[in-house]
């Protein structure tokens, strides 16, 4: 009974900024982390970033530390990635997910209710 809503996607171009926004909304615990995924065309969906219940400990992909920030706002169990210097590598499918722990790591395995997805484009 848990819904997972992703917004904030679009085309930008290559050095540019996008706010993405989650709201996890049912029956979802308060005691969970939030976490970001996303996957390209022909690849593994594959980790971005998370954040613990409690928003005192962040996780990044090496591939964006230093571009990305994630944030989470306790109220309504939602999450959000601000994306800046955005590459043309980015550009994928992103989903926000909710795990079962408060420091759910950087596995899909660590997560339990995923949206559908929000599309994020960048051109070069």
């Amino acid at each position: 009974q848990v819904h997972v809503v992703e917004s904030g996607g679009g085309l930008v171009q290559a050095g540019d900024s996008l706010n993405l926004s989650c709201t996890a909304s049912g029956r979802t615990s308060s005691n969970n982390a939030m976490g970001w995924f996303r996957q390209a065309p022909g690849k593994e969906r594959e980790f971005v970033a998370a954040i613990s219940w409690r928003g005192d400990n962040a996780l990044y992909t090496d591939s964006v530390k230093g571009r990305f920030t994630i944030s989470r706002e306790y109220a309504k169990s939602t999450v959000a990635l601000q994306m800046n210097s955005l590459k043309p590598e980015d550009t994928a499918v992103y989903y926000c997910a909710v795990g079962l722990s408060p420091y759910s790591g950087p596995l899909i395995s660590g997560y339990r209710y995923w949206g559908q997805g929000t599309q994020v484009t960048v051109s070069s």
